[in-house]
């Protein structure tokens, strides 16, 4: 693998390269504003995968520290994919100090559920103890004129 390096300094991190993934290539925050994804970076635990000086990975951490954390937006660029940097930032997450002992770490895939089974996310031994309020298309709507 080549030299694949992780980061949580905020400063090192691509905004616009995060967010014109997010925006434009991602399935779940298609539309997202840069504010939005400004926002998000600034109150999250945020690792940066790097080559060289630049970057190609990103993953986001929500969490109080405590009790509870919830990854998201995680993404290896599509022409860097296949070499390990998904497992390499996803073990970078789980080891990270921060996030010990807790005593749930949840996420929401569409199509990486055999990724995240190796580091032993399943799915919700409760499932009917969850419940959520989602508006999957937030961002388009937001963008839509008003009538």
């Amino acid at each position: 693998m080549p030299d694949f390096r992780i980061s949580t300094l905020r400063e090192e991190l691509d905004v616009p390269l995060i967010h014109a993934f997010l925006a434009n290539e991602s399935t779940w925050a298609l539309g997202i504003p840069l504010a939005t994804v400004q926002r998000s970076i600034d109150h999250s635990l945020c690792f940066g995968g790097f080559l060289g000086s630049s970057q190609v990975a990103f993953a986001r951490v929500i969490s109080d520290y405590a009790t509870f954390a919830n990854l998201v937006d995680m993404f290896v660029l599509a022409e860097y994919r296949g070499q390990g940097f998904s497992k390499s930032i996803l073990q970078a997450v789980l080891t990270h100090s921060q996030l010990q002992g807790l005593r749930r770490f949840t996420l929401a895939t569409g199509d990486a559920h055999g990724l995240y089974a190796k580091f032993g996310f399943t799915a919700p031994l409760r499932p009917q103890s969850l419940m959520e309020r989602y508006y999957p298309d937030i961002y388009a709507d937001a963008r839509r004129p008003s009538s």
